[in-house]
């Protein structure tokens, strides 16, 4: 038991050694970033570093606004492609919804979010269906691919009927002759 207690109080005694070397490493830190140094501003200097600077101000006060605005822009419009690539049914409701959102500074976005990736509870009811009439031009792109494939089809199928004729009018000229 005593061996016991003796091992507790020397684990106590180096727990308690280590909070205080902690605490005298943390002091100096703190002493050294307390002490004065020399600093230099940049490693340019004189008329090179009034270019630097004049570049580095037009850059921010031009270039960082046209990005800003683009990122802003870009990030809005996301509810609207979500709603078109989902085929969603109030997908010109939810463009106007991101319009508004735009004007009065994006506070209508979340709204536009949450709509765009949520289906409408009765719409399916009302109307037999979960998509909206209108895809977005994935649609007319693949109706006017099956409208040619039709046209591809037809001729196909009338050049078939012209080779079954001539195949059958050969084969009765054959036998004729035989």
């Amino acid at each position: 038991m005593k061996r016991e207690a003796q091992e507790v109080v020397v684990q106590s005694a180096a727990r308690a050694r280590r909070l205080r070397y902690g605490r005298f490493v943390l002091c100096i830190g703190f002493a050294f970033l307390a002490l004065p140094s020399s600093a230099h501003a940049s490693f340019l200097s004189g008329d090179t570093l009034d270019g630097v600077c004049e570049f580095l101000a037009w850059l921010v006060l031009v270039i960082a606004p046209i990005i800003g605005i683009t990122v802003f822009w870009l990030v809005h419009i996301l509810p609207e492609q979500i709603a078109e690539k989902k085929h969603h049914p109030q997908v010109k409701a939810i463009k106007c919804v991101v319009l508004l959102s735009l004007v009065f500074g994006g506070m209508l976005w979340p709204f536009a979010w949450l709509w765009a990736y949520t289906k409408p509870v009765l719409y399916k009811m009302a109307y037999g269906t979960d998509k909206g009439e209108e895809h977005g031009h994935d649609d007319k792109k693949e109706q006017a691919e099956l409208r040619d494939e039709e046209r591809e089809l037809a001729s196909l199928r009338t050049r078939v009927a012209e080779l079954e004729t001539k195949l059958h009018s050969e084969s009765a000229t054959e036998s004729r002759k035989a």
